[in-house]
């Protein structure tokens, strides 16, 4: 006869027992015997309403997805007589994007005879990689795409703790923001 390990409904082990004996305590708790851990040697089982059971796990597998996060790729396109105030602007997007927690596909565009001189796009996105250090970290090196060159940056912090930062931020500034509000002087008339 088949033996399989019960557990009881509040978690207590009640041992090693035949299966109809397993059967014949759920329905006279009127539970259902479900098989927890069939790989086991004997298999365990567990007296449990099965709705709950199914319902508690949907809940622990909707969680899980609520709280993933998905790395989206932002790009920023360079033209190679970018003026310094331009790439500064650039350069500031990049560094919101990765502070964010995405990654950033960097393209510079080759124009005419540009197209001749790489070098002179590998010198500027290895400017802007050593520029940005503190923030992300090349993932792929330059490389070239037909008339373009690209290199991915990925940032240092993935984008769950990114997200959970910037939740602190906002929540230490509109607590000292309410201690403004509370220490000012009220209107008198």
């Amino acid at each position: 006869m088949p033996e399989v390990r019960l557990v009881g409904p509040a978690g207590e082990q009640v041992g090693v027992v035949k299966i109809e004996v397993a059967l014949r305590m759920a329905q006279e708790a009127d539970l259902d015997l479900v098989e927890v851990s069939p790989n086991s040697a004997p298999p365990v089982c567990k007296l449990m309403d099965f709705g709950k059971f199914k319902y508690e796990a949907a809940q622990k597998v909707r969680e899980a997805r609520k709280n993933q996060t998905n790395t989206v790729i932002k790009t920023v396109r360079f033209g190679l007589k970018i003026d310094d105030h331009d790439y500064g602007t650039k350069k500031g997007q990049i560094q919101r994007f990765l502070k964010a927690g995405d990654k950033v596909k960097v393209i510079v565009l080759f124009r005419g005879r540009e197209q001749s001189r790489p070098e002179m796009g590998v010198k500027m996105l290895h400017k802007l990689a050593e520029e940005i250090a503190e923030f992300g970290s090349v993932e792929s090196t330059p490389s070239i795409d037909g008339r373009n060159m690209v290199m991915v940056i990925g940032p240092l912090r993935n984008k769950a703790e990114a997200k959970a930062d910037a939740k602190r931020e906002a929540d230490k500034a509109s607590k000292s923001q309410k201690a403004v509000v509370a220490d000012a002087p009220a209107d008198e008339n």
